[in-house]
């Protein structure tokens, strides 16, 4: 985790607050090729849209500074309570009520009722439902938007995030800040906390069974079973360790489960309708995590409860009925002094994949592994990929004679599109291995999306 703490001086905040506080709450938009930030209503509520070829997301500023929906090749990712379309309760000290709106928020942590150095969570204070400021800062090339949190005399900190794209890339990045605007020293750490909606396209009333999340287990875990079922039943059959991957199978069952994950990624596959989200984020393992978690999962639905009579029941209400998930990503706990800022950064990576994942890579996710087999001087290559950037796919050769910087041009590559890799290619008969190498429309290499060993004739290689 790279950590960024700053102190801005008073001088500052007063131009920040001057811009922010513009007519409208938004600046003019800063016109970016391939990109652009707009006024739009969404579900009844006036929002802005940022868009490119890509995507479509769209900021809901006076709830909490939500980011309500994001939309990749035309399959919406977000949960959306429609309870509260169209409406904004204002903020209250009332640490039992919570109004759950749906989209992505950040949060403090650690959680609960302990003390004052616990965020009595999730209710709707004002930074989960305080009317964020608004500011275009979009330069050539990139659109963002940045949202700032009224100030929290409870938590002693003020929220301000970032969120932008590029002009020719599906990718989004998020700067999350807490900065400390008490006179005493405070310790929390910023939550990232996105819902995505689970229930199925094709029927609302219904769940989806085909849904899934994927995180890196810890080799070396704090946690007995790599993961720590923190509510709901342990033996929460939703949740299992394959081939040192965590794995949630979404089940319509109230838990929520901790990860000491060390991978930095979160992968989110909506196998119905094969669209994938990764997050990504900086893991330090030398930091202090809130709960030793890196990453936390939550589902919604019943619970098994004890009632008055000590009784087990199956709790069930209005509130259980939503279909969604809460992905959430922690960042290290921090001390900040007074005036003193941290900076949380990640970034989503939206792409195609289904239940066959197996992992991630720079250049995007692997549904099927790599394979190469030759006969004589021709390979053949097989796999199945999901991207996170257009360009070109091309092979590297490796071992005996082959030129290190020889590159066979493939295939195009599309976010949009799922990659089945089935192609021969001519090699020298001493090359030993192939990998495969994803090169943007702008000429770089965005990495590997993997590599294989020649399997020759007979089953050597």
């Amino acid at each position: 985790m790279r950590f960024r703490i700053s102190t801005v001086p008073a001088a500052v905040l007063v131009v920040v607050a001057l811009a922010v506080s513009s007519p409208g709450g938004a600046v003019p938009s800063v016109p970016a090729e391939g990109c652009r930030i707009e006024p739009a209503e969404f579900g009844g509520w006036p929002a802005q849209q940022i868009t490119n070829r890509w995507l479509k997301l769209v900021i809901v500023p006076r709830l909490g500074g939500r980011l309500m929906q994001v939309t990749f090749a035309g399959h919406a990712f977000l949960f959306v309570n429609a309870k509260y379309r169209g409406q904004h309760v204002p903020p209250s000290e009332d640490t039992r009520r919570w109004i759950n709106y749906g989209g992505d928020k950040i949060w403090p942590m650690p959680e609960g009722s302990e003390d004052e150095r616990h965020w009595p969570g999730p209710y709707s204070g004002v930074l989960d439902d305080g009317e964020y400021s608004f500011r275009d800062v979009s330069r050539s090339g990139r659109c963002a938007a940045r949202l700032e949190s009224p100030a929290d005399a409870r938590t002693g900190l003020q929220y301000s995030r970032e969120i932008g794209v590029d002009a020719a890339s599906p990718e989004i990045s998020f700067r999350a800040e807490m900065k400390n605007i008490s006179a005493r020293p405070v310790r929390w750490s910023v939550q990232s906390v996105t819902q995505y909606d689970t229930a199925d396209a094709r029927d609302s009333a219904k769940w989806n069974r085909d849904f899934w999340a994927f995180a890196p287990a810890n080799p070396a875990s704090a946690y007995l079973d790599s993961y720590h079922v923190r509510s709901g039943l342990a033996e929460d059959p939703s949740f299992s360790l394959k081939q040192g991957m965590f794995t949630l199978h979404w089940l319509h069952l109230q838990s929520e489960v901790w990860v000491d994950s060390p991978g930095g990624w979160v992968a989110v596959v909506d196998g119905a309708s094969r669209f994938a989200m990764v997050e990504r984020f900086d893991f330090d393992a030398k930091a202090e995590y809130s709960g030793k978690a890196s990453v936390i999962f939550y589902k919604n639905g019943p619970a098994v409860e004890l009632n008055s009579e000590g009784v087990a029941e199956v709790r069930t209400s209005a509130e259980d009925a939503p279909f969604y998930m809460e992905a959430e990503l922690d960042s290290p706990m921090v001390t900040l002094s007074p005036g003193e800022s941290y900076a949380f950064q990640t970034r989503w990576q939206p792409t195609r994949a289904g239940a066959e994942f197996k992992t991630v890579t720079d250049a995007g996710v692997v549904l099927a592994p790599l394979a190469a087999t030759c006969a004589g001087e021709k390979v053949k290559l097989d796999g199945e990929f999901g991207v996170f950037f257009e360009g070109k796919l091309v092979a590297r050769l490796s071992g005996g004679n082959s030129n290190p910087g020889l590159e066979i041009p493939l295939r195009a590559a599309d976010p949009a599109e799922e990659i089945s890799l089935q192609t021969e290619i001519a090699t020298p008969s001493s090359v030993q291995s192939v990998s495969i190498h994803l090169i943007d429309a702008n000429g770089r290499d965005r990495g590997s999306l993997g590599e294989a060993p020649i399997v020759r004739a007979g089953g050597s290689d």
